[in-house]
């Protein structure tokens, strides 16, 4: 980035650590951080809409569509994070290119599934084996999102659900006893008012979203913790910028940052919990 850049081996002290700091590498390594704020942006409303799907479908007077609801809240919840993750993430890339391969290719004498290979034609790949970088990078980013809205989104359903039993039945019955049907009852009444029974446990549940983002990692995204590993393992000679492993140093960075996104979220969320749910139990990291 600087002019005295150019040949690293004749730098030393803050020259050494100023080009050290603002090499390739680093820009990446400070861009996943929006990339892991852009996950929290996306991935809380998303999930909230499909807790909130949920909840009420679990609701429902429909048996089927209730039975959707229960079990959907009952698996993930049952399910470790990072083995959903890990099957849910292959599992729906290779459902979906299953899909394409019977929509797309020509050729279907050959089984998909080959042994312990999973094989389809190239114009089944998704995306494309040609598709430039930043769409391979795209699509994971969507499967991510929507790995993490479906795990979260089991969790806010529970929450929904707790703070739509929470709601006085006596005023859904004078509700129904007035002649309103159970449509303008939910839009009018119980969604309304569940809302304030259900901050507390949205805000916890969004700290432990939070402090899920190192799930990224293991998902194939390049986020902090990859970056942290990378640059911080220790660069031999053969490297620009050798120096010992410094992983501690770059973890010990992620731990102040995600501290520091925590603790501003509990003050935000208390502020708010104050407002709406006087006498209500705080949020705590």
């Amino acid at each position: 980035m600087f002019a005295y850049c150019a040949d690293p081996k004749t730098l030393e002290g803050l020259n050494w650590l100023s080009c050290y700091l603002t090499t390739g590498t680093h820009l990446s390594f400070y861009a996943s951080f929006l990339t892991v704020l852009l996950l929290l942006a996306v991935t809380a409303p998303v999930a909230l809409l499909f807790g909130f799907a949920g909840a009420m479908a679990s609701r429902s007077d429909l048996a089927p569509l209730r039975w959707t609801g229960r079990i959907y809240m009952a698996m993930v919840r049952g399910i470790p994070d990072i083995i959903f993750f890990l099957f849910f993430i292959i599992a729906l890339d290779q459902g979906l290119e299953y899909l394409a391969h019977f929509l797309r290719c020509d050729d279907l004498s050959q089984p998909v599934r080959q042994g312990g290979e999973f094989r389809v034609c190239p114009a089944a790949k998704i995306p494309p084996g040609n598709a430039p970088q930043i769409v391979h990078q795209i699509y994971a980013f969507v499967l991510a999102v929507f790995t993490f809205a479906i795990v979260f989104g089991a969790f806010a359903a529970n929450v929904l659900a707790g703070a739509m039993k929470a709601v006085p039945r006596a005023q859904l019955e004078t509700a129904e006893s007035f002649g309103m049907t159970q449509r303008q009852i939910n839009r009018r009444i119980l969604i309304p008012q569940m809302w304030v029974h259900a901050l507390p446990g949205l805000s916890n549940l969004w700290m432990i979203l939070i402090k899920a983002t190192p799930l990224l990692f293991i998902l194939g995204i390049q986020d902090i913790v990859y970056w942290a590993q990378q640059i911080g393992a220790m660069k031999t000679q053969t490297y620009s910028y050798p120096h010992p492993d410094w992983r501690l140093w770059y973890f010990l960075g992620l731990l102040v940052f995600y501290l520091g996104m925590t603790k501003l979220s509990e003050i935000a969320l208390n502020r708010i919990l104050s407002r709406v749910t006087p006498g209500q139990p705080k949020v705590t990291t």
